[in-house]
């Protein structure tokens, strides 16, 4: 903000800093409005749909550039832009739809967790102790069948394998 105020211009900080150049003009603007203050990060605003609609509605009818909306309300730029979009393609009934955040629930998706030998039936306990036991037969052939190979690679050099 101090580059700015000394008269450099965006791009030349877009260019040397890599920073955005609408994200330096949004700051800028929020940082002559506000002071320091305006930089550091706001509280979340938990929108209705009145308070969506009223805002759309300011943009729309007094041409307010979205940054501008965004200083008035303390609403980001990305969120004034999404809501903007939904009121145009699907219209202003569909603001009032809040779609839940974060990751939908797995359900039946992925493996199933886990149970503990205590929640098992006999026949499951059975079963898996089956499966390990397979396991383990299966990783002991593999073993050796590797020691076999190195033993039968140093006999071919003339080495005499270890008695390990």
């Amino acid at each position: 903000m101090h580059m700015l105020e000394n008269g450099y211009s965006r791009e030349y900080i877009h260019r040397h800093y890599g920073i955005n150049s609408a994200l330096l003009g949004y700051l800028w603007s929020r940082y002559k409005s506000e002071g320091s203050n305006g930089l550091l990060k706001k509280q979340n605003v938990r929108a209705d749909y009145k308070f969506k609609l009223q805002v759309i509605r300011d943009i729309e009818e007094n041409y307010l550039p979205l940054v501008d909306a965004s200083l008035k309300y303390n609403v980001s730029n990305t969120q004034l832009y999404q809501w903007r979009k939904i009121a145009k393609t699907q219209g202003y009934d569909a603001l009032a739809i809040t779609r839940p955040k974060g990751r939908p629930p797995k359900n039946d998706m992925g493996r199933p967790r886990k149970k503990k030998l205590q929640e098992m039936t006999e026949l499951e306990r059975l079963r898996y102790e089956n499966e390990c036991l397979r396991a383990e037969n299966a990783l002991l052939k593999k073993v050796k069948a590797l020691v076999e190979e190195r033993e039968a690679r140093l006999r071919e050099i003339g080495r005499k394998p270890s008695k390990n």
